[in-house]
């Protein structure tokens, strides 16, 4: 073909061009000119849509998405729809009812129990990475606490509360032994029904937990960091005011966020050890029961509402939160 013919014919010109570009590749590249579709269920009705079979792992998540459907998002809208219905009609009574009188009491001792909790705990959590951080000798001691900061973490409800009355009840084992040293803990004030006491009971899961979320953070700190720092002539405290600190800032504030929602919704412990106690979890369950007078089974609904939108805003901020301690991660 002479050029006046690919001149005239754009086809045959445009399978010119295509077969110098295959042959300038790579023998070992191969191109992939397929569009990314988007995952999830879009990508799932994409793929249906346009006749071909969904991927294996496409397929793998249809049972989770069918159970978070309908043991999650299902109850949720419906306890949502019921909150600003109350009696058929279109309103928000109950939600401000939930937060007045003497639901406010809840509101507020369970604010004071997860904040403390999850301050406290969080700064011992933090403290123990930082002790544990470049740690060697002994080899036992790290994977020792590794493994019971995952199991304690996760311990709670009616054990961890059994175990704090056995150990700190009026007629606890600890109890007994500090008294007969002269040590009366009973005597003191100190009880596990009050907020102090839940916050102490609270703390044994709080810095586990706590621990597991910032330890790789805190490992992910660079020794050539802060080299360069004291290259620089950087004190310690100014290496950690504006370096360390804010490298470790959004996952400590984010470790913290879990450690008050964790605190906020726990309910077994809190009802084992105080079950009379004016806190949010509790709240609900007394109005759930039918304990209200005639006309006030919406307030039930609606504590939940508030307790989910609560919760949801700290799971954003949490992952906002994340998503700014990644990009260290990454560097």
């Amino acid at each position: 073909m002479t050029g006046t013919d690919l001149a005239a014919d754009p086809t045959a010109r445009a399978s010119r061009a295509g077969v110098g570009a295959a042959a300038a590749r790579p023998s070992g590249l191969v191109v992939d000119d397929t569009v990314d579709e988007p995952g999830g269920l879009p990508g799932i009705v994409g793929r249906l849509r346009a006749g071909r079979r969904p991927s294996t792992a496409t397929l793998a998540m249809i049972p989770f998405l069918a159970f978070v459907g309908i043991f999650l998002i299902w109850p949720m809208a419906a306890v949502v729809v019921k909150t600003f219905t109350p009696g058929g009609r279109f309103g928000v009574s109950t939600l401000v009812r939930a937060v007045t009188g003497p639901y406010q009491s809840a509101f507020t001792n369970s604010l004071l129990l997860a904040g403390a909790s999850a301050v406290i705990g969080g700064v011992l959590g933090l403290a123990l990475a930082l002790a544990l951080r470049g740690l060697e000798r002994p080899r036992w001691l790290r994977p020792t606490i590794d493994a019971w900061s995952s199991v304690a973490s996760q311990l709670g409800g009616v054990p961890l509360a059994f175990a704090f009355v056995a150990a700190l009840g009026t007629q606890g084992v600890l109890t007994k032994a500090l008294a007969a040293v002269g040590i009366d803990v009973a005597g003191s004030g100190f009880s596990l029904s009050t907020l102090a006491g839940m916050t102490f009971v609270y703390l044994y899961f709080e810095i586990p937990l706590m621990f597991l979320v910032v330890a790789p953070a805190v490992g992910g700190l660079r020794t050539t960091w802060r080299e360069a720092a004291e290259l620089m002539g950087a004190s310690p405290a100014r290496y950690w005011l504006t370096v360390g600190g804010p490298i470790l800032a959004p996952s400590v504030l984010g470790g913290m966020l879990l450690l008050f929602i964790n605190a906020f919704s726990a309910y077994a412990t809190a009802y084992v050890l105080n079950s009379s106690g004016q806190l949010v979890p509790l709240a609900i369950r007394f109005v759930l029961q039918g304990n209200v007078i005639t006309g006030e089974q919406g307030l039930g609904y609606a504590l939940v509402t508030w307790t989910v939108a609560l919760l949801v805003a700290g799971l954003v901020l949490m992952n906002v939160l994340q998503r700014r301690a990644a990009r260290w991660s990454r560097a």
